[in-house]
């Protein structure tokens, strides 16, 4: 029945939905990651190595902290779309982000899933996890193409995804670097 109702849907629906699946399942992952049991000794090594970055970013000026922060997020988002083991990767950097929130909750006294919700106040989480989750839906769709034998024509989209996605990261990191000059200068 779900097979049958799926073949109705248009290609244009298929990926909208292909997205919001990853999107709910990369949230999932990473609830899973801030989840982890963190022992006070964990967590302050972990706040301690992600601190230092952290520190950097918020004395460089605007351009570079927007350019590091996009710079990052960007390589790991072309790594997402590499069928077969894209998704895989890119589902083992999210458990740790998740338990890099864990462990900078914990140290400072914050109910880690808390913290993590938090997060979606803010437009770039959801900027970046629904790059991300293109990324994932793309390698899928290749992979998907791969077996069908239609993969040329899957690069194109392919193509197409990751400009959005560069795009939507760009923005993103303007935005958190934004707030983080506003926070640091308060």
């Amino acid at each position: 029945m779900v097979s049958s109702l799926w073949k109705q849907f248009p290609t244009r629906i298929k990926r909208i939905l292909t997205i919001l699946m990853f999107f709910l399942f990369s949230i999932a992952v990473t609830i899973a990651g801030v989840s982890t049991p963190l022992t006070s000794e964990e967590a302050s090594e972990i706040n301690k190595e992600i601190g230092e970055t952290q520190d950097y970013i918020s004395k460089v000026d605007m351009f570079r902290g927007t350019t590091l922060i996009f710079g990052n997020n960007f390589v790991l988002c072309l790594s997402f779309f590499i069928p077969f083991i894209g998704p895989l990767f890119g589902f083992y950097v999210l458990y740790s982000t998740g338990i890099v929130i864990a462990a900078q909750s914990i140290c400072n006294g914050v109910n880690p899933h808390l913290a993590f919700l938090s997060l979606f106040i803010f437009p770039f989480a959801w900027l970046e996890f629904l790059a991300y989750s293109a990324a994932f839906a793309e390698s899928a769709w290749l992979v998907w193409r791969i077996m069908k034998g239609g993969w040329r024509r899957e690069i194109i989209n392919m193509c197409v995804m990751i400009s959005i996605c560069a795009v939507t990261l760009l923005l993103a990191a303007f935005i958190e670097m934004a707030l983080i000059k506003t926070f640091t200068q308060s």
